[in-house]
């Protein structure tokens, strides 16, 4: 989950924030030209662009076979050991700072014509190493339709729980009480390199929560392990946060690798484009790259043996293949840029989750609010963590939280199909985070607070990207099209959230501890008024997906897919994406982990593609 703005008690954590120095790693090189004076190769077997998750994982991978060559491209920098992305607390001062893409969407028609900051990471680890850690697989169902869509039933979740369990290194720390309550074991892996577990630290609204879950429990359910394949229920939160420390890919499969003499990565470096080296039976392959470290500077240019795979993020990705020609041949054409491939689907079927945040006033004077009203505190806190990996420090988002669907006979349905995958798949999720937390900004108040997150995880708004010009450093122009759905479902079902929030929140276990709804959001008490308070609040999670979508093989009709099933590029030959902007359909889950799993089935596609 990658938020937009800071909370109170963090972003007073600012001057605590310290730059850890950069140690020296093999084969990683800080720009291109300090790779140029020292690398003599010029082709290798794989190129791969973007450190992400999913260029993390290709990275670790391929490189197992000491025989393969590869170079890893990074348009951010190295600094992925820096103290503000390996203490967790700290992931809001992430978004904005030199780490962040600091992309902004155009003016969202459904949000009141605002426009959207969109935050994605711009350093090894990519998103990996800034955005909250939220560690969840998806539904069953969502593995399942991607099956479908794709006529390919290895992206089915039977077949995708092998990458799921293989990924993960979900390991407890003695400092989480009541562990085998709060996950079930059998569904987990501790072998596999992504760190993961629960709340290190217990807060006093645990308990609370966990009585009001009780007190309604017809609506909200408890399911003990939100990864189960099944989310709909009360939870607790696991996070991709081991020993104290954020993990993310470029610590847990990039600097494991960086040992191995046949991989090479060059951080600084910003692909400009890729490019046909030759035809095949009249098919481009394309396994040319061109890369620079800045505008007006050198451009160099690289070859794959194999394949070059494109790893750049659901926003990264699809710009470079429309600079590169490969996309809506109007659009390219429109640009000057000659047309490769015409593939109408590249840049379209944009999605991603809104995200509403709502503020509660409480009698207590024990909220995490504490840490940025008591510098002195914090300051402990902070010492705490660098002696011990342990205390406040190590928390995420929130300790708890619940995932729901609307029930089957909600009017919305009269008019709209259910957009979800499947019974296991939620419309909606709640989160209750112990402080003030106001992404949109504004002052900050005094006091003690609860703050109720609801968001929508089965969105039927879709959007596109397009280009601004034909430089590589312009931004794209974003328009993910958020709450523009003409049947209303999305406004509805953000609607529907917020109310089962409150409601949540008006059971008998909180009478004690919560004052009142804080702020403009307690006089929106109509549906009408709740939907204008959503149109002009409501921000997004940051889960931008599906822009390079995969489909079924070989047809490139509109809406057919950019991909093959096997995330190749439809009409290339050499050519892969591998990030979230393949996703078909953007999982109602935080999207981490599916990333990472799918570049995990990736892997073992293109090995097995090259193994003869």
């Amino acid at each position: 989950m990658l938020f937009r703005s800071t909370s109170a008690a963090q972003a007073a954590l600012l001057f605590l924030s310290v730059a850890a120095p950069q140690s020296a790693l093999a084969a990683l090189y800080t720009s291109p030209e300090a790779a140029f004076s020292h690398v003599s190769r010029t082709t290798y077997d794989y190129v791969i662009v973007g450190a992400g998750a999913a260029g993390g994982v290709l990275a670790n991978r391929l490189t197992e076979n000491s025989s393969i060559k590869v170079l890893l491209l990074e348009a951010g920098s190295s600094d992925y050991n820096n103290t503000n992305i390996e203490i967790p607390w700290l992931a809001p001062v992430l978004t904005g700072s030199t780490f962040d893409w600091n992309y902004t969407t155009t003016p969202q028609v459904g949000m009141n014509d605002r426009s959207i900051g969109y935050a994605r990471g711009k350093v090894l680890g990519g998103s990996t190493s800034i955005n909250y850690m939220i560690y969840t697989r998806g539904a069953k169902d969502d593995y399942d339709r991607w099956a479908s869509v794709t006529g390919d039933s290895g992206w089915n979740w039977n077949n995708m729980f092998t990458y799921l369990k293989k990924l993960e290194n979900f390991t407890n720390s003695p400092n989480v009480q009541n562990a085998s309550l709060k996950f079930s074991s059998n569904l987990h892996s501790t072998s596999g390199p992504v760190g993961a577990g629960l709340p290190q630290v217990s807060l006093p609204i645990d308990q609370i929560a966990l009585n009001a879950q009780q007190e309604l429990s017809s609506e909200f359910p408890f399911n003990q392990d939100v990864n189960s394949g099944d989310m709909i229920g009360f939870s607790w939160t696991p996070f991709a946060i081991q020993n104290g420390a954020r993990s993310n890919s470029a610590r847990d499969y990039i600097q494991p690798a960086l040992s191995r003499s046949n991989l090479d990565v060059i951080v600084g470096a910003q692909v400009t484009k890729v490019v046909k080296t030759s035809s095949q039976g009249g098919v481009p392959v394309v396994r040319g790259v061109q890369y620079t470290s800045g505008p007006n500077k050198y451009v160099y240019s690289v070859q794959a043996s194999k394949e070059v795979i494109l790893s750049a993020g659901a926003i990264g990705s699809p710009q470079i293949l429309l600079l590169s020609g490969i996309g809506p041949k109007a659009q390219c054409t429109s640009h000057g840029i000659s047309s490769l491939v015409d593939l109408p689907d590249v840049g379209q079927n944009m999605q991603d989750h809104p995200l509403l945040t709502t503020n509660y006033k409480v009698s207590s004077d024990d909220t995490l609010d504490n840490l940025g009203s008591d510098p002195e505190l914090a300051a402990q806190q902070l010492a705490l963590w660098q002696n011990s990996r342990v205390g406040d420090f190590t928390l995420g988002a929130c300790n708890q939280w619940a995932w729901g669907r609307l029930p089957s006979n909600d009017s919305i349905f009269k008019a709209v199909s259910d957009p979800s995958s499947g019974s296991t798949a939620p419309h909606y999720q709640l989160i209750f985070s112990d402080l003030y937390i106001a992404f949109g900004g504004g002052s900050l108040p005094t006091g003690n607070f609860l703050t109720l997150i609801s968001n929508l995880y089965t969105p039927v708004s879709r959007g596109n990207l397009t280009l601004k010009s034909t430089n590589p450093f312009d931004y794209p122009i974003i328009n993910p099209g958020l709450l523009s759905d003409e049947g209303g479902f999305d406004i509805h079902t953000m609607r529907e959230a917020l109310k089962a929030g409150r409601r949540f929140l008006q059971a008998p276990a909180w009478d004690s501890w919560i004052v009142s709804e804080y702020g403009d959001s307690a006089n929106a008490k109509t549906d009408e008024q709740i939907e204008d308070f959503i149109r002009a609040n409501a921000l997004v999670v940051n889960h931008v997906s599906g822009t390079v979508g995969m489909g079924k093989k070989g047809t490139t009709a509109q809406g057919s897919g950019a991909l093959n099933p096997d995330l190749t590029v439809k009409g290339t030959i050499g050519l892969r994406v591998v990030d979230a902007s393949a996703f078909p359909f953007v999982p109602a889950a935080h999207t981490m982990i599916p990333t990472y799993a799918l570049a995990e089935r990736a892997a073992d596609l293109i090995k097995a593609a090259h193994s003869h």
